[in-house]
């Protein structure tokens, strides 16, 4: 009986000498959260031989939509604004998953998003920057390969790029 009398009261200094009294749970809310926001509703085009954001007239901010759009565009007035991409034509979009391998070591997988155009005319870097940097607004695309698919041909890969590979092309 003496040493459970002797623990009871040790247990009740030990408490008493931190100087923190017991409090029950307490509710603070939610806990925190990263919210990614979705890709924006604009478009690449040229404005004094540059890259320029430009809002986008498109019903969602998927990257097909947008795409969609900045060809489009090109049939359209655009005042002060130009636009690389006359003469060619958005087919399709087809996303990829790559893993990496490296010294027979496999790296995260990085997700690579393949767009289809049609056109006979050359593309220029300023092109290609206009249709790379519109699809990686979407943060999900490391990079964007293009894919030139004319009729009566075979595909002819223009390159895999990134906007910061292109961000500085002129035309």
């Amino acid at each position: 009986m003496r040493a459970r009398t002797s623990l009871a009261l040790l247990a009740c200094v030990l408490l008493a000498a931190c100087g923190i009294s017991p409090t029950d749970v307490q509710e603070r809310g939610n806990a925190p959260t990263v919210s990614i926001p979705p890709p924006s509703k604009t478009i690449y085009l040229i404005r004094n031989g540059k890259l320029a954001r430009e809002p986008a007239d498109v019903g969602d901010d998927t990257v097909e939509s947008l795409l969609g759009a900045l060809f489009a565009a090109s049939g359209q007035p655009l005042g002060d604004r130009d636009t690389a991409l006359r003469g060619f034509t958005y087919l399709r979009t087809k996303d990829s998953l790559n893993p990496v391998q490296r010294d027979e070591m496999q790296l995260p997988r990085t997700l690579t998003l393949t767009v289809y155009i049609r056109g006979s005319a050359s593309l220029s870097d300023l092109g290609k920057a206009q249709i790379v940097c519109t699809a990686q607004q979407d943060a999900a695309y490391e990079q964007v390969k293009i894919v030139r698919d004319n009729e009566n041909r075979p595909p002819k890969d223009e390159g895999r790029y990134t906007c910061g590979d292109l961000r500085g092309a002129t035309s």
